[in-house]
């Protein structure tokens, strides 16, 4: 099928004729990850895929291209499996807290993995805030494998694990809309299902299209409305927290009510070096670890394997943040 064509099936307007077959989108997402589609059709093509709604077939076929061209890391021996956060939102109305939930994990022994662009884009990447406090992007494969190993959190660019990716993605900056791109990236597991993935949407309307996509897969992933897309849970008001495994959902927190929102206090700023202060101090205990993130780090070491028991990780959690909250 020609790139034209492609178009032309993609913008007929008509949902059963605008449906990619699984096949045709991953030849389709695999060349555009290979560089192989022309600029002036690249662009059309992921505006026009952006603009309608993606179907399961859809992601699956786009899953399937990236899986085959994914660098591949190896788990490190640890008690818990390694947590997968991919970086991919950026904060803008509220502090990015995902490295405080790494930083809480590794406290735990529990290695991580984040994977992200370097670039915000306008908003305040993790990348930015790791590197206030000391946590450098990894170079290569052989470097995030080692701080892996120690259990540590290893910061590694999307151009290490998928560089034709990695492409895609920083023509946000020129399209001005983020792309599918986005979405496949946040599904990206380097450590081929022996690890946990938590997977934040930024939007309600996302996540039944990713439920039932790691569901079909028998993807080990946890799943939440990220804090402004990105896998952390928003500080002012716990989201819904399910666990899935084995092609089966578990809801192991509802989302909270405003009758049980709890405020949290914030960093001032939610520029980088605001944050990374304010997480200092959080993980020193000068200030609270808002209760949603507590939460969700008991949620972590269970899917993860730290503890084969809910209960107990909340206990956990609570003892080692100070808060009554995970109990």
């Amino acid at each position: 099928m020609s790139y034209a064509q492609y178009l032309k099936t993609i913008c007929c307007g008509v949902d059963a004729e605008a449906e990619l077959s699984e096949r045709d989108a991953e030849l389709l997402f695999g060349a555009m990850i290979d560089g192989g589609v022309p600029e002036l059709e690249l662009g059309a093509l992921l505006v026009a895929l952006q603009m309608k709604q993606t179907t399961l077939m859809e992601l699956a076929g786009y899953a399937s291209a990236i899986n085959e061209r994914l660098f591949r890391l190896t788990p490190p021996p640890a008690k818990a499996q390694p947590v997968v956060l991919p970086s991919y939102g950026g904060a803008r109305d509220q502090p990015n807290l995902l490295p405080l939930l790494a930083l809480l994990l590794q406290r735990f022994g529990v290695p991580v993995l984040v994977h992200g662009m370097l670039n915000g884009d306008g908003s305040i990447a993790s990348a930015y805030v790791f590197r206030e406090l000391g946590i450098m992007p990894c170079a290569n494969l052989a470097q995030a494998q080692e701080v892996l190993v120690k259990p540590g959190v290893a910061f590694v660019p999307t151009a290490v694990l998928a560089p034709g990716l990695a492409e895609l993605l920083a023509l946000r900056g020129r399209l001005g809309v983020r792309s599918v791109a986005h979405r496949v990236a946040r599904l990206i597991d380097p450590f081929e299902g022996d690890s946990l993935r938590v997977v934040g949407v930024g939007q309600e309307s996302s996540l039944d299209l990713t439920r039932d996509f790691l569901l079909a897969t028998g993807a080990h992933a946890l799943l939440l409305l990220g804090a402004q897309g990105e896998p952390y849970a928003d500080p002012l008001n716990r989201p819904r927290i399910e666990h899935l495994t084995e092609g089966k959902a578990q809801i192991l927190f509802e989302a909270e009510t405003p009758a049980l929102k709890k405020i949290a206090t914030l960093p001032d700023s939610t520029n980088a070096a605001a944050t990374a202060d304010w997480i200092r101090r959080a993980l020193a205990g000068e200030t609270p670890v808002p209760l949603p993130i507590v939460n969700q780090l008991a949620t972590c070491l269970f899917a993860a394997g730290y503890t084969t028991d809910m209960n107990q990780a909340k206990a956990i959690v609570a003892v080692e943040t100070g808060s009554l909250a995970a109990a």
